[in-house]
């Protein structure tokens, strides 16, 4: 039920025919009590500016999720940005402070990297190997330099990319060792195809999967299918492998977290979300 005091979350993008969130989060909300609703919020390149700070002007608005194609204009609208986002170039959460300024953060790799510490695996001191440096690259890189690791090693076939984003890397985490120009995952404990490839059926591989290690963790962010050809030759190796919806639903703890909502577990959003 919708009162007067409803807490409202914009869920901002064009189109917005594909939304999930709203068939997540408000199960939830509804379940556990919670005074609040996610609704899709339709508003297109031109005028997303203009929205974004008169949708923060209504009394009722207590946060925004952003995404595409507005994730990246974020950047330079909010106030506060935090590194994750920085680095990332990209922003995908909205909050307003007390004092009214707008703070932007990204958790893209948030969701990425709690599935890997919630299977067991340990992030901090590990190599890492992320191919694709684009948007969700770029967040799942800089979630796992925060997370701790030793050594990351960026690819993309864009190599100015790659580049750029280790340069960001540098900036935040001086100590990091950061390597740019090889798809060559020999040596690495984490791997993560972060690029388009397994979408489509025909799709070439995103590296050479015979230098995976059996011990190597094996990470997806494609959800067009559950297992992709580069998940299923990465467990024909005996890798343990992350599919990519699970980064969609281990980000949705961190965001509520941000926007100061009782949390919950991802298992627990997989059971209640309203579609399958």
């Amino acid at each position: 039920m919708i009162t007067g005091t409803t807490r409202l979350i914009g869920h901002l993008g064009y189109p917005t025919e594909s939304f999930k969130a709203p068939l997540i989060y408000n199960p939830y909300f509804e379940r556990e009590g919670i005074d609040a609703i996610v609704v899709p919020m339709g508003s297109r390149s031109e005028d997303y500016p203009s929205f974004l700070k008169l949708f923060f002007r209504l009394s009722n608005a207590h946060g925004a999720l952003v995404t595409m194609p507005h994730k990246v204009v974020t950047t330079g609208l909010v106030d506060e940005l935090m590194p994750t986002a920085a680095i990332a170039g990209a922003c995908n959460a909205v909050r307003r402070e007390a004092d009214g300024r707008l703070t932007g953060d990204m958790f893209d790799g948030e969701g990425f990297v709690r599935g890997v510490l919630r299977k067991g695996r340990r992030i901090d001191g590990a190599r890492a190997l992320v191919v694709g440096a684009g948007g969700v690259g770029s967040a799942i890189a800089a979630s796992l330099a925060k997370a701790g690791v030793a050594e990351l090693g960026l690819f993309d076939m864009n190599a100015g990319a790659a580049e750029a984003l280790g340069g960001r890397l540098a900036r935040y985490y001086s100590a990091l060792e950061v390597s740019t120009g090889s798809n060559d995952p020999t040596g690495f404990d984490i791997v993560v195809n972060a690029t388009p490839l397994g979408m489509k059926p025909d799709d070439p591989l995103p590296l050479e999967v015979e230098g995976l290690a059996p011990t190597a963790f094996v990470g997806e962010v494609v959800m067009a299918r559950t297992i992709t050809p580069f998940l299923a030759e990465a467990q024909r190796r005996g890798c343990e492998v992350q599919v990519g919806t699970d980064m969609l639903f281990e980000q949705i703890p961190a965001y509520l977290e941000f926007f100061g909502l009782p949390s919950t577990t991802a298992e627990d959003l997989r059971r209640i979300a309203s579609f399958n």
